[in-house]
């Protein structure tokens, strides 16, 4: 499960590109590190190409005051919650990073080369009360993960986004696509 991430756009040129895109279009996106429930930047559907919004991170629970933040990749299209908005509003969360605990309850960090470098994360967003809110998507962890966590984000390759938004077979194929390999610290 993947209960934080980090968007800095200060330690990242293409974050920072993706932060004022956000900005220029009336958003304001939390920065540093991101919680559930904070506004976020997301790369979403545009009417011809991508775009980038922002948006709550979390999904209504079945529970007064809960928040879903993550939903398994492999059940996506099964569960009624999640399956109309995979189908229809998929999107893309732009990080430099994010977090796991161990069972120790020690926090690490993942990234790729224990630097700020982009990853990108798949999910889907719905409208609750006409407020859209987003959700990430986890999937099986690799050999780089599975010490620290028994799940993993689902990642995107920058060369992906537009694929992972606009093309249904894609992103299906996604949902159990093996991950890349990452570096982590601990924080």
């Amino acid at each position: 499960m993947c209960g934080r991430f980090m968007f800095e756009p200060e330690q990242n040129p293409e974050v920072y590109r993706i932060y004022n895109l956000a900005l220029g279009n009336g958003y304001h996106p939390k920065t540093g590190e991101i919680f559930p429930t904070d506004e976020t930047a997301l790369i979403v559907a545009g009417e011809k190409q991508v775009k980038v919004v922002g948006m709550k991170w979390g999904f209504p629970g079945f529970k007064p005051g809960q928040n879903l933040i993550n939903a398994r990749s492999e059940t996506v299209r099964q569960k009624p919650m999640f399956a109309d908005s995979f189908n229809k509003r998929r999107c893309v969360y732009p990080t430099t990073g994010f977090f796991e605990w161990s069972e120790d309850k020690t926090k690490f960090r993942f990234n790729f080369d224990n630097k700020p470098t982009t990853l990108f994360i798949g999910g889907c967003f719905n409208y609750f009360n006409e407020v859209p809110q987003s959700i990430l998507f986890t999937t099986k962890p690799n050999e780089s993960m599975i010490k620290i966590h028994d799940r993993m984000p689902l990642i995107l390759a920058k060369d992906q986004i537009n694929r992972w938004i606009y093309d249904d077979n894609f992103a299906e194929k996604m949902l159990s696509a093996d991950m890349p390999m990452l570096d982590s610290q601990e924080n």
